[in-house]
């Protein structure tokens, strides 16, 4: 499969994963890739020991209305969230439907069916995932988890008596029986507890998720910015810092990688409107050395072989590696999915100057997966795990799964 654009990074295999070619987050795990998806509404399991043939060995479906898009892996553990599968739903079909205000009040009074929680798996046979626990959410539930271990998972969920979703911090002691143990959020969102909105109507205040690195976890609240976090209490999460960027450089803070050996935090922005109708989104460098006063110090270049604005579809950074335990682990090269722009690395060997170093952009999807009408047939890449050998396993909501090789700076 031949790209339209790269450098640096050659093709190894592709796979459609058995015709559910809506790939979001992916965890590659043991020889084993563990795929979320955004409107299957379930997860795949692929064997991967050979990289070059990749082969599909598992599926595990969702309760009706409900999908797993997000999941992550540790030792014997698969924990994948269970969240209403939004872009299949008839109030969801544009993107500001999504981006521009809280899901909960759209859904309200629908009677669309969902089961939202966090669903735990044993992986100890790593190719048949087995379900051991859940703990169910009341409200629209997680999006996103982050989890390498110990005792503490982090989650971005919805709870019925806030705007969006928040920080909650679950006891993962007994996997199956998750436990709640504490929550954090800006101020304005707890509607349960008497709060309304500082923030101008239209913007999406919103936990997207957080990264931990010691006691001090991320987060990216898409219209609501960056906010440091001080987690060494779990039971009292506290905002140490809070910066939005919008106005003026528009919302979407969507993806933190904190580099804690070098006190930096990355930042990516996601664009949330087709053709850079609402301007540019950008990946910025932070100053953590303070954690109560992160600092910008630069953006990321932005790529530049073609005119992607034009493209059709998003164009801007998504997710990033996040150096995840027995992955590819770097405080130097940082990588990026940009929607359709595929996937861009960056060194930052001088955080004032981060430079493109390598990128790979993959060919438009053959076919949709995408239920909702009028989206154009160009790729999006969602999301990228590179091996500690550099193999790179590339998501789409449309285009199936791409594994490539990084062949280095």
């Amino acid at each position: 499969m031949n790209p339209v654009a790269s450098r640096g990074i050659k093709f190894v295999s592709h796979s459609d994963m058995g015709g559910r070619g809506d790939g979001v987050q992916i965890m590659v795990h043991r020889g084993y890739a563990y795929v979320g998806h955004g409107f299957s509404n379930g997860i795949t399991t692929l064997d991967v020991r050979d990289a070059k043939n990749p082969k599909v060995v598992d599926f595990i479906a969702c309760p009706p209305g409900t999908r797993a898009l997000h999941l992550q892996t540790h030792e014997d553990l698969l924990l994948a969230v269970n969240a209403p599968s939004v872009w299949t739903m008839q109030q969801f079909q544009t993107d500001k439907d999504y981006f521009g205000g809280s899901p909960a009040d759209r859904l309200k009074g629908t009677g669309n069916p969902f089961t939202p929680g966090i669903r735990v798996y044993d992986i100890s046979k790593p190719e048949k995932p087995r379900e051991i626990g859940f703990m169910p959410v009341e409200g629209i539930g997680p999006h996103r988890i982050w989890y390498v271990g110990g005792r503490y998972a982090y989650a971005s969920i919805h709870f019925a008596d806030f705007t969006d979703h928040i920080l909650a911090i679950i006891d993962m002691s007994d996997p199956r029986k998750p436990q709640l143990v504490g929550r954090c959020w800006i101020p304005g969102m707890w509607r349960g507890g008497g709060e309304t909105p500082t923030w101008r109507a239209g913007r999406r205040y919103a936990l997207h998720h957080a990264l931990v690195a010691g006691n001090i976890a991320y987060g990216a609240w898409r219209d609501g910015g960056l906010t440091v976090m001080d987690v060494s209490d779990p039971a009292k999460p506290k905002i140490l810092a809070h910066r939005n960027t919008d106005p003026p450089f528009g919302g979407g803070t969507h993806s933190p990688l904190p580099l804690p050996e070098r006190n930096l935090l990355v930042v990516a922005d996601e664009p949330a409107s087709a053709n850079c109708q609402d301007g540019l989104r950008y990946m910025w460098m932070v100053d953590v050395r303070e954690p109560s006063n992160p600092v910008s110090i630069a953006t990321f270049p932005q790529p530049g072989e073609a005119d992607y604005c034009a493209k059709g579809g998003f164009f801007g950074a998504h997710n990033m590696h996040e150096n995840r335990p027995g992955a590819f682990q770097s405080s130097r090269l940082i990588f990026a999915t940009y929607y359709n722009a595929g996937v861009r690395v960056f060194d930052i060997a001088d955080q004032f100057r981060p430079r493109e170093v390598a990128f790979y952009v993959p060919p438009n999807p053959a076919r949709m997966m995408d239920p909702r009408p009028n989206r154009p047939q160009v790729i999006q890449s969602a999301d990228c795990y590179v091996d500690r050998n550099g193999l790179m396993y590339l998501t789409d909501p449309n285009a199936g799964l791409n594994i490539l090789q990084f062949e280095g700076a």
